[in-house]
């Protein structure tokens, strides 16, 4: 061990004190005891929200080898997809980020250590906020790092640094969910368990592609013995829609006009649940606005028959079925986004679909820690599933972490889309982008390049200085990736795993949450965070902040409490918990009770919400909420007469492929270049032939693909997959009102063969 922390610090270079810590942590979180020569370990893999646990192979030293998946585990059950088979290969990718690079005067970025990028960071950043002030600088974040790291992120910018901006990717993906959530329940809780795919009569796939957006779920799907009715409503037909009894193909962007319509014939025929409809609220007001949503009236906006809406209005109602809803980004990456979501949750509500096996809408969720994000990143919602308008709550929160209260704001941060534009505005002067790659990932990409010229300072830390948002970058941070530090993740159905260090970071690279600790020394704020030393210590912090919230976890006892019960879905208070505390006089924190690890303490592997019918909201009861549709807003015209759609391409690929793209396997199981689904009818109109090249065109930019002919899109429609760099550059800048996430699904474009 001692040679090992010599190798380090011949490595690292002069580096403060911070930067080398006891044996067995690395800025990569401890290495657990346990640890044997030649031995394994788990962690929950690091891309999608399925949280599927891996079992790691490692060699005599303690490093990585291989990995298979873990058997035993609720979510995967012994199975895992290309990405979870080769999650180890970006690891090793040529061009990690080794060392701090600042950008000379020269205009190229350059090797330093890291006392001058600690210096550096601090001191553009305090002239930032003395010369504009504390709204001046924003972070944006990620989805992908553990709930220990983007909560630490979180707090230092607001609560040690002074800043008030800061949001996540994840308002890329799941912002529509998570307000369509709050309104309706009263706080963002997708309410299944992974075991109602396989308790479902009907199974309703919206906008979602899971055969290869979320493969694993797929087999869950295959494992249900009741012989489901698979129902797939989505605009093109996917590798989903082939496989399923049933494919909905309906126009674009015609969700809510078809769910009302749904909702108008279940109440005329009385195919209603009336206990579950005493449990919500505005259910009268509901039923005179969908008396004028009949099928008839939403065949124009849909592209169905009357009889195809009447026929599964029948199959989502039927009495004594058990129905179940799940969707992904065909609905929340829409204009209209929240409504539609809202939608799905009203039929659920009013048919009794909910809080029961194999029932529920139920969002699936994108990034492996999204749903940490949503509870802890302290971005536009306080840390810990709080609210920073409310004085108790701020409260609560300061005395938790140990802070003074006014270090917590009472305003809310800009959203993302909100952050960009103030910095196209000139009034954020400067921009720390962690784990993330706007400048490939955004919609209307192209103006990220104009907004650069607007900013002072850009800082990007990311495990490769190769990402098209590093490439801008004044100051690169090199990070630790999954599989080299330790953590929690939240999956989809709210389950709490582990990921363990199984491999050193390269080089200088350090763990986001070792970075986030020198950042706090070097800024004069570390006795803020005395506590923090390491994420297991971080997060029984954040735990205890959980206490009386519907998030409440504080029945978990440890890292090593969620690996023996197969990770805990929230929540999880210390009351649910089995274990005998002695009886004491005097009320006890959580906190405070001696907690010992014991086999009684484990919950039951599955744990659906609302089974008793009370939702979060001060009356208890849910909200039925509505609105009229509104109109596409950029629908094709004679200039750009086609409709792009995208999504993802394969189930090799990820987002950007900042790590997808480092494997020789995945990229063999991907096209390496970008292809564009036409209709045959549309090919043969326009001339375009069967892999010729296409030039594509939006408003906003352009583009070339491959064709690919095909009736897997209507005609009129296209679809190009996301994780290529200039599909960005077409997407249409529109936001749905309530969440502020992204319309990426929609936008008019023009083709011409080349």
């Amino acid at each position: 061990m001692a040679r090992f922390i010599s190798l380090l610090k011949k490595s690292t270079g002069p580096l403060t004190a911070e930067l080398i810590q006891t044996p067995g942590d690395f800025g990569l979180g401890k290495v657990p005891a346990r640890l044997k020569p030649a031995s394994t370990i788990t962690s929950i893999c690091g891309y999608c929200a399925t949280g599927c646990q891996l079992k790691i192979h490692l060699d005599e030293n303690g490093q990585a080898i291989n990995l298979s998946p873990q058997a035993g585990y609720p979510v995967n059950q012994g199975m895992a997809c290309p990405k979870g088979w080769q999650a180890l290969d970006p690891l090793d990718a040529p061009d990690r980020g080794t060392t701090p690079l600042l950008r000379g005067a020269d205009g190229n970025l350059h090797p330093i250590d890291w006392p001058t990028a600690l210096d550096t960071f601090v001191s553009r950043f305090r002239a930032i906020q003395e010369a504009h002030g504390h709204e001046a600088a924003a972070f944006l974040s990620t989805g992908q790092t553990p709930l220990e790291e983007m909560a630490f992120l979180g707090c230092l910018w607001k609560f040690g640094m002074g800043f008030l901006h800061g949001d996540a990717n994840t308002r890329q993906c799941m912002a529509t969910a998570v307000t369509a959530y709050k309104q309706s329940f009263g706080f963002d809780a997708p309410p299944a368990t992974y075991a109602d795919f396989e308790e479902s009569d009907v199974i309703v796939l919206v906008g979602s592609n899971l055969c290869i957006a979320h493969p694993i779920l797929w087999q869950r799907i295959m494992r249900n013995r009741r012989s489901p009715k698979i129902i797939v409503i989505d605009p093109r037909s996917t590798e989903t829609s082939q496989a399923a009894t049933h494919h909905v193909q309906l126009k674009p962007k015609g969700d809510l006009a078809l769910y009302y319509a749904l909702a108008h014939c279940i109440l005329r025929d009385g195919r209603i649940d009336p206990a579950s409809i005493a449990r919500s609220e505005g259910f009268d007001k509901f039923a005179e606005f969908v008396k004028d949503h009949t099928p008839e009236s939403a065949v124009g906006k849909t592209g169905l028959p009357a009889e195809i809406i009447e026929a599964l209005a029948r199959d989502v109602s039927e009495p004594g079925k058990r129905v179940s809803w799940w969707w992904t980004m065909g609905i929340n990456q829409s204009h209209e986004g929240v409504r539609a979501a809202q939608a799905i949750i009203n039929l659920c509500l009013i048919t009794g679909n909910i809080g029961k096996p194999g029932t529920g809408p139920n969002s699936v969720t994108g990034q492996c820690n999204a749903m940490g994000s949503r509870l802890f990143s302290n971005t536009t919602s306080l840390v810990g599933g709080h609210d920073f308008a409310n004085a108790d709550h701020r409260r609560k929160v300061a005395e938790g972490l140990g802070l003074p209260l006014d270090c917590i704001p009472k305003e809310r941060s800009l959203a993302y889309d909100e952050i960009l534009a103030a910095a196209e505005r000139g009034e954020i002067k400067g921009l720390w982008v962690v784990a993330t790659n706007p400048f490939h990932s955004w919609i209307d990409s192209g103006r990220l390049e104009a907004l650069r010229d607007k900013l002072e300072f850009l800082v990007v830390q990311d495990m490769y200085p190769t990402t098209e948002t590093a490439r801008a970058a004044d100051l690169f941070l090199p990070a630790a990736g999954w599989g080299e530090k330790s953590g929690t993740f939240i999956n989809s159905e709210r389950r709490i795993g582990t990921l363990k260090p199984v491999k050193k970071a390269p080089g200088q690279a350090l763990s986001d949450f070792r970075i986030f600790r020198l950042l706090a020394n070097a800024w004069g704020c570390g006795r803020l965070f005395e506590q923090w030393t390491d994420p297991e210590s971080a997060f029984k912090l954040l735990r205890d902040l959980t206490a009386d919230r519907p998030c409440d976890i504080t029945g978990i006892e440890s890292y090593d409490h969620l690996d023996q019960s197969g990770g805990i879905q929230w929540p999880y208070p210390i009351s649910d918990c089995r274990l005998k505390i002695a009886d004491s006089p005097q009320e006890t924190r959580p906190a405070d009770i001696n907690r010992q690890s014991s086999i009684s303490n484990r919950p039951s592997p599955e744990r659906r919400l609302f089974e008793d019918g009370i939702y979060y909201t001060p009356s208890g009861k849910a909200r039925i909420l509505f609105s009229n549709p509104a109109p596409l807003p950029e629908p094709p015209c004679d200039d750009y007469p086609f409709l792009l759609l995208t999504g993802r391409g394969s189930s090799s690929q990820w987002h950007t492929q900042s790590r997808t793209a480092k494997s020789d396997i995945l990229r063999k199981l991907a096209p390496a270049a970008a292809y564009i689904e036409i209709h045959p009818r549309d090919a043969r109109r326009l001339g375009i032939a069967s892999g010729q090249q296409v030039l594509i065109r939006s408003s906003r930019g352009e583009m070339t693909a491959t064709a690919y002919l095909a009736p897997t899109v209507q005609p009129g429609n296209v679809f190009v997959p996301m994780h290529y760099p200039e599909v960005n550059r077409l997407t249409h800048p529109s936001f749905d009102p309530h969440s502020r996430q992204p319309n990426y699904k929609a936008c008019a474009v023009s083709l011409t063969p080349l």
